[in-house]
């Protein structure tokens, strides 16, 4: 194999690809990329087993040549070092050869780099998929819905399932979810999609979600989503990320969600989440990360933290409008905040059906999105 590469689109491509490598596997090949030159343009490949991403560089783009092929071939190059190197080289072209054994040289200005290749025929095959069963979603929408969503998926690894958000599509929604028994997100939203076609249990990992919004693209482009048995590719531009699908069946979380509330109130989201931040802030002292909130008869509310060492922090909030019972009510302040922090509405809705019941947060301006947080008990 041998090339000469512009820096920027090569330098573009490894950061995509570099998601998929783990530093903890014990697989040598897998600590590697994959690069395939062929008369199409080059192909960079990593994978964990869990996700793999490949990106395409093209020959030419919008009159600009990218790469002068000489010879095409492959290499897995140490992706660490391969990265770095390639991040601090000195000039815009970038020549690569690969000879005998893999041996690979790199060349830019004055510098030449010699690396010992792995041999490609080693690299795990990407799945073929069968392409049935496709779905389109713009970016800005599916970014916004793991943004919504993944932050409550479960870190708590002998529970596998719920470390991931499930996906949902019945009458032409689509819906993630995701709880860690401590709470729950979910976001709801219509997609160009035949109603007929339904796909349930599909769960994918929250960390690749969040992994996957990295490479999402800013402006708003059409993604197509390939779900097939036990994978999920998703098709950005150039690049195609797979990932694998989590084995088991996801709870049925519905029952915990109430329609009708003892206790409803409208406020303001920013008063609110600023109010929470600085509790949070003396909760977090004491480890608890436990705030307050004690409902008043002048269509307000009292947010309150203590530490043992530091002292108490209490802030009045005026409502938009309560009804029902007078409740006191003691939650985790930081899954609070970060429920608040993903409501892009500027008042929202919460119902209450009781001190110890799950507390129901919605935004005011139609959105489907909901977030549920379960109460502390607390002595007093």
């Amino acid at each position: 194999m041998k090339l000469t590469i512009l820096k920027d689109h090569l330098n573009e491509a490894i950061s995509h690809v570099a998601k998929a490598i783990s530093s903890r596997t014990t697989i040598p090949i897998l600590t590697g990329i994959k690069i395939d030159a062929t008369s199409g343009g080059v192909t960079l490949t990593a994978s964990d087993t869990d996700i793999s991403i490949q990106s395409h560089i093209e020959i030419e783009k919008e009159g600009t040549t990218i790469i002068e092929l000489r010879q095409t071939g492959s290499v897995v190059l140490p992706a660490k070092f391969f990265m770095e190197m390639i991040r601090k080289l000195p000039s815009q072209q970038i020549e690569i050869e690969v000879k005998d054994h893999f041996q690979t040289t790199i060349r830019s200005g004055s510098s030449e780099i010699q690396l010992m290749g792995l041999d490609p025929e080693e690299f795990p095959l990407l799945p073929l998929l069968e392409e049935s069963r496709t779905i389109r979603i713009p970016s800005d929408i599916l970014r916004t819905m793991i943004k919504q969503t993944s932050f409550a998926v479960s870190t708590n690894e002998t529970t596998a399932i719920l470390t991931g958000v499930l996906w949902t599509i019945d009458n032409g929604k689509l819906k993630f979810v995701s709880c860690d028994r401590h709470r729950l997100a979910s976001r709801e939203v219509n997609i160009d999609l035949d109603p007929s076609q339904r796909f349930s249990n599909i769960v994918i990992s929250g960390r690749t979600l969040n992994e996957l919004n990295k490479v999402l693209p800013d402006h708003n482009t059409l993604i197509d989503i390939v779900i097939a048995d036990n994978q999920v590719l998703f098709k950005i531009q150039s690049i195609l990320f797979y990932t694998r699908i989590l084995d088991g069946t996801y709870p049925d979380t519905s029952k915990l969600i109430q329609e009708t509330f003892q206790t409803e109130l409208s406020v303001n989201t920013k008063q609110l989440t600023e109010a929470i931040d600085r509790a949070y802030l003396l909760s977090r002292e004491d480890k608890t990360n436990i705030v307050k909130l004690i409902m008043r008869e002048d269509q307000s509310i009292e947010v309150s933290s203590t530490s043992t060492e530091l002292g108490k922090v209490t802030e009045q909030i005026n409502l938009n409008s309560i009804r029902g019972d007078l409740l006191r009510i003691s939650f985790n302040s930081k899954y609070m905040l970060e429920a608040l922090k993903v409501m892009d509405s500027e008042n929202i809705h919460i119902g209450f059906t009781g001190a110890m019941q799950p507390i129901i947060i919605k935004p005011e301006d139609g959105a489907d999105i909901l977030q549920l947080i379960l109460p502390y008990r607390t002595t007093n």
